[in-house]
């Protein structure tokens, strides 16, 4: 199990992007004073010391020692003691839309985000309740089996993305049905769903899984995302907007929330329907519905110890710094020497 002690730090990789600008930019500036004293290949020839690509490796090595730093600061953990331990708590799965619709921008900065950051700081407030994911779109996935290890559970909801199911669509039957399985055929009141999409549901019959999930004492609470008037969907190549995602006709979808049949699955399976917005997206009300499950006793496993890797990556960042210093920017004698036996030859 790996993990990054001081993950809040992980913003300052913002600085590798910067520095390659930079690099770029000065670069460009050198090329342009070449020129101020004539053609360029003249004028490197008056100079015959100075090396086109020492500088290109003396900034990567620069960068990679600046990225061991980071790394350093940001201590990677690799889990070394599984130990099993008893917790008391309710059993949750929480199957997440990851349909195209979950791109669209009327939550901040998009429906999909938005949601997985809510997830995020619902795991935080957990106290030894198991916890699994569900990714679903057209078909339903299991992402994470329901597990005490809270720590991945957020790696795996990192990794989640609309390019996770290949199937597009949104069936929430499918996801019920799936989250159905995974609980087993423990009894009890201690096992909830919480189901977060926009309630688009284009594939089966969600009402009939709902009745069945409350047959099996399954609370199911739904999250709707987005606004019932409608919203397009924006597309990305990479990070530039392309524009908006169109029907077989040409026409721009418009993907609307839809409030009723999440109204409806929470009613029969005995949950509760929380709209969620910018300001608020339900965690409190979630929370106290959490604890009202029953708890039961189970057996979890979870790392107890972690070994820090940071003195690696500090060592490596010493090595490249102290290479990148060393190393001059001046054409070798070996290299003058090769070249100029190429020339007399």
């Amino acid at each position: 199990m790996l993990r990054f002690e001081n993950i809040h730090f992980i913003y300052t990789l913002g600085v590798l992007p910067i520095c390659i600008l930079l690099f770029i930019i000065t670069a460009a500036w050198k090329k342009r004073m070449i020129r101020r004293y004539g053609e360029t290949n003249l004028v490197l020839q008056l100079m015959p010391d100075v090396s086109r690509a020492k500088p290109i490796v003396k900034f990567s090595l620069f960068l990679l020692a600046l990225t061991c730093v980071i790394a350093t600061v940001l201590n990677p953990q690799a889990g070394s003691k599984l130990q099993e331990v008893k917790r008391r708590g309710a059993r949750i799965i929480i199957a997440l839309d990851v349909s195209n619709s979950m791109k669209a921008e009327d939550l901040e900065p998009n429906r999909l985000i938005r949601a997985k950051r809510a997830i995020s700081k619902l795991i935080d407030n957990l106290q030894g309740d198991e916890l699994g994911l569900i990714v679903f779109a057209g078909k339903a996935y299991v992402q994470l089996p329901v597990t005490t290890d809270y720590a991945a559970a957020k790696l795996f909801l990192d990794n989640i993305d609309t390019d996770l199911v290949p199937t597009q669509g949104t069936s929430i039957s499918s996801a019920i049905d799936l989250a159905l399985e995974s609980f087993g055929g423990e009894e009890g009141k201690n096992k909830a769903l919480i189901i977060i999409t926009d309630g688009e549901d284009h594939e089966g019959d969600v009402l009939e899984s709902a009745a069945r999930a409350a047959k099996k004492d399954v609370i199911i609470h739904t999250i709707g995302l987005g606004s019932p008037n409608g919203v397009p969907i924006p597309v990305f190549q990479g990070k530039t907007f392309t524009g908006y995602r169109k029907d077989r006709a040409g026409a721009t979808i418009i993907t609307k929330l839809d409030e009723q049949t999440l109204k409806d699955i929470a009613s029969a399976a005995h949950g509760i329907y929380i709209h969620a917005s910018n300001a608020d997206i339900g965690l409190n009300s979630l929370l106290e519905e959490i604890n009202k499950l029953d708890k039961t006793d189970f057996q979890g496993k979870i790392y107890t110890e972690y070994d820090d890797y940071f003195p690696v990556f500090a060592a490596l960042a010493l090595i490249l710094l102290l290479a990148e210093i060393v190393l001059s920017e001046r054409k070798s004698k070996l290299y003058k020497r090769i070249n100029l036996f190429g020339e007399t030859k």
